[in-house]
């Protein structure tokens, strides 16, 4: 179901760009984020490292770090998972208050294995996305809200 949605959405936003280059879009990230396909994550960090967006340095990062658990070297992986965490905890670190970015880390963390030792902000980061959830968009309250059906430390009413 979620392919024929990101089909659905690659093709709207082909359509809204006749120009063949793609826009960035929320809803699309967050389908992308939530499917194990490296094609993708390559397709959509190629869109993200082209958008005029704020929020571009952590998708990029949080794109990384997803796409580390899908490839074979265990070099290329911690480095590439480093590299993601890296700019997602930068972004972290200039807007401590973002639900969002504390959201994007939440994922990766409750699915990052034990040995990248990236695990330590998951309470927190769950209690600031469940205080906040009221105030997002509704894009990120329906991404929050699916992803939080196989969450188990995020719960949402």
């Amino acid at each position: 179901m979620a392919i024929v949605k990101l089909f659905f959405l690659y093709f709207f936003a082909v359509a809204q760009n006749p120009s063949g280059l793609q826009a960035f879009d929320k809803s699309t990230f967050y389908i992308v984020m939530a499917c194990d396909k490296v094609a993708d994550i390559d397709t959509e960090l190629s869109i993200v490292k082209a958008a005029s967006i704020p929020e571009k340095q952590a998708y990029e990062g949080t794109l990384l770090m997803k796409k580390s658990g899908m490839i074979k070297k265990a070099k290329d992986k911690m480095n590439m998972f480093k590299e993601g965490r890296a700019k997602l905890e930068e972004s972290i670190a200039k807007e401590k208050d973002c639900t969002e970015y504390r959201f994007l880390r939440l994922i990766i963390q409750e699915q990052a294995p034990k040995v990248v030792k990236y695990r330590s902000d998951i309470e927190a980061d769950s209690k600031m996305i469940q205080l906040n959830y009221n105030t997002l968009s509704p894009t990120l309250q329906k991404a929050i809200f699916d992803y939080s059906k196989k969450s188990k430390n995020l719960t949402i009413p």
